[in-house]
């Protein structure tokens, strides 16, 4: 794999999305597991419903089931029975007779129909019928919602805690998943400290292990925290042979700069075949990329707006199709933006907004303020990315923008 920092220009950025997807392999092992237990797995099989849901006629309404020709007859029509929830009506319902029907009962095979029972005066066993019907009134048909055979859930789903429910609806007790990532986090520098620790001068917190850690989680993978690691050739190789043996995807922040870590660079050049790529994306223009012996490498920038922006764009993605899940959609939106916007062509920029509905009913977006790499706060206000084209220049208020959506990884 080539070397792009000394390569004259920046790899665009999606040329390096499609670069690095082309290059990820996603797992193929899978696990059986209770429906209970499968909440953000990722399905490994289609699911085909087992039943017609529901499976069988039933009430809408808490009423009175009859068949309609006998309403052409008469409209007071008599009781001979009752159909409850559980409890179905067995016996026939003859011309001029009627069921009371409780909502979610078994219609009678015998009856086409439901009444509502505040159209309905009742005088003991005499039901009459105050408003016409129409054939079909208030039956909710089997398999109405979901039919035998019809397919649930597609293979690549994540499944929701709503989808748990449908399976359980179901009678589905178990599911084929595919099993978890495996993902190693490193953070390299002397000059990193952990919250709690005492600061000496020069040092400061180490902050991306820590949001890298919370997104992953959300992704449901097994996050293997190996912190904090001194710059020292043989502290750095031990960590990364230790992490590529235990995990499947090992994102490391800092040390991807161009003459930046030289220890870093010269570990991953050892192990395994990685390509340092200078990316026209702002933030988060050094990037690395490649595979070590068992696993896929992730170099993250060491600036936390930068690594979190380039994890979110970039590695996020292609861990997603790891997992065999569906590709990851973000919901994009054109809508003017209220702030004058600094930029020069070159690079793709990932601004920080804020998405609101104005006094006019407009949606708009404004600029989190200083957009600087180092400014954590700035992805904490925001609800979005204002998302800037290569070639686009600065930005006055009142034009229109392309605004992407933070999705739950960001929230």
């Amino acid at each position: 794999m080539s070397d792009c920092c000394s390569a004259p220009g920046l790899l665009p950025f999606e040329n390096a999305l499609a670069r690095m997807l082309e290059q990820i392999t996603p797992i193929t092992e899978t696990i059986e597991l209770p429906i209970k237990d499968a909440l953000n797995y990722v399905l490994a099989d289609k699911v085909l419903s087992p039943l017609n849901v529901p499976p069988h006629d039933n009430s809408a309404m808490d009423g009175y089931a009859f068949s309609l020709a006998s309403l052409a007859k008469s409209k007071t029509l008599t009781l001979v029975g009752r159909s409850m929830a559980g409890s179905p009506y067995q016996g026939d319902c003859q011309p001029g007779e009627c069921i009371r029907i409780m909502t979610g009962a078994k219609m009678p095979d015998c009856c086409d129909s439901v009444e509502m029972q505040e159209n309905c005066q009742v005088d003991g066993e005499q039901i009459t019928f105050l408003k016409d019907k129409q054939l079909g009134s208030h039956v909710r048909k089997a398999g109405e919602d979901i039919q035998i055979n019809q397919q649930v859930l597609e293979k690549g789903h994540r499944i929701s805690a709503v989808d748990i429910g449908v399976l359980a609806s179901l009678g589905v007790a178990t599911v084929t998943v595919y099993r978890k990532l495996k993902v190693a986090l490193i953070a390299t520098g002397d000059e990193l400290k952990l919250p709690g620790q005492a600061l000496s001068e020069g040092d400061i917190y180490e902050s991306n292990s820590f949001v890298l850690s919370a997104m992953l989680e959300k992704l449901h993978v097994d996050v293997i925290d190996f912190g904090i690691i001194k710059d020292d050739l043989a502290a750095i190789t031990d960590v990364f042979v230790s992490a590529d043996k235990q995990a499947d995807a090992v994102i490391s922040s800092g040390g991807v700069s161009v003459g930046d870590a030289d220890y870093t660079k010269t570990v991953l050049d050892e192990l395994g075949e990685i390509g340092f790529w200078k990316i026209a994306m702002k933030p988060g223009k050094p990037f690395a990329f490649g595979k070590l012996a068992n696993s896929v490498f992730f170099g993250l920038p060491g600036n936390p707006v930068s690594a979190l922006v380039t994890f979110h764009q970039l590695a996020l993605v292609a861990l997603t199709k790891m997992q065999n899940a569906k590709p990851l959609t973000r919901t994009s939106l054109q809508v003017k933006c209220v702030s004058d916007l600094r930029k020069s062509p070159g690079r793709m920029d990932f601004q920080r907004g804020i998405l609101s509905v104005n006094e006019q009913g407009e949606t708009v977006v404004a600029s989190t303020g200083s957009q600087g790499s180092g400014i954590l706060s700035s992805l904490a206000q925001a609800n979005c990315f204002i998302v800037l084209a290569s070639e686009q220049g600065h930005v006055s208020a009142g034009e229109t923008v392309s605004v992407q959506l933070f999705d739950h990884y960001l929230h």
